[in-house]
């Protein structure tokens, strides 16, 4: 705040006006000491709720030695669990359900084993048909996953909060990479005619008048709608693959 000093001002008109401005700026430090308090205890709260949170979805996981199940003679461990876990946990948060919920906890620990018996399914299938990445090509996918942190010890960080090592990693990336080719190659999604396109942007642009949205021009959006037709074709031939991988497998659960 600031003081100004007159001249012409006596000594007790000076101290006077000394005195208010002190309880001036008492008041608006209180008000700001009250607002940083609210903050404070806002932050506290919302952390609080985080731990909490953070201590259910950590109490749904198991024994990472424990076998989760065996498919194909190949057993899949608690840590490989609780790495999917965190997956589903995730995915459920962000559309806005809670996955510790009692209703939620079956479909979580459902939804757990299904991704896994279905990814394991496809690795064995991928590795029967000799698919294979180089260490090249993993470290070059490694390097763009450390540029989404600023420093070396963010990327440490993070693994360390997610569970897991850089090996663990390394074999996560290297299943992805072969499981690209596998899709590729052997659920390629095929051709989108225009006529796909354009149905679906019909559908779209009559939705989108009804809710009163300006709807956007056909070859503004055309790249998108067969991008996003390519990988809902592809998404239904993966899934009648694991379905025929499913019947000439033996698959036991154990949890």
């Amino acid at each position: 705040m600031k003081k100004m000093m007159f001249m012409v001002l006596t000594g007790l008109l000076a101290v006077v006006l000394a005195a208010c401005g002190g309880n001036e700026e008492s008041k608006e430090a209180k008000n700001n000491d009250k607002e940083k308090t609210a903050q404070t205890d806002q932050q506290k709260e919302h952390q609080k709720q985080v731990e909490e949170m953070q201590k259910k979805l950590e109490a749904q996981q198991i024994d990472e030695k424990k076998t989760v199940a065996i498919v194909n003679k190949e057993e899949i461990s608690g840590s490989d669990y609780n790495n999917a876990l965190a997956s589903v946990q995730g995915q459920m948060q962000q559309m806005g359900q809670d996955p510790t919920s009692k209703e939620a906890a079956e479909q979580v620990k459902s939804q757990t084993i299904d991704s896994l018996v279905r990814q394991t399914l496809l690795l064995q299938d991928v590795d029967k048909k000799g698919y294979k990445v180089s260490e090249a090509d993993v470290n070059k996918q490694l390097d763009e996953v450390k540029k989404q942190f600023k420093t070396e010890k963010e990327f440490e960080a993070a693994l360390k909060k997610s569970g897991i090592d850089i090996k663990t990693l390394k074999t996560q990336i290297a299943d992805d990479l072969k499981l690209t080719q596998y899709f590729e190659k052997e659920v390629p999604a095929g051709k989108i005619t225009d006529e796909e396109i354009q149905k679906t942007y019909d559908q779209f642009a009559e939705q989108g008048k009804k809710s009163g949205q300006e709807v956007p021009k056909f070859k503004e959006v055309k790249p998108q709608i067969e991008q996003s037709l390519q990988q809902q074709k592809q998404q239904e031939k993966i899934a009648q693959r694991i379905e025929e991988l499913k019947k000439n497998a033996k698959i036991d659960i154990k949890i």
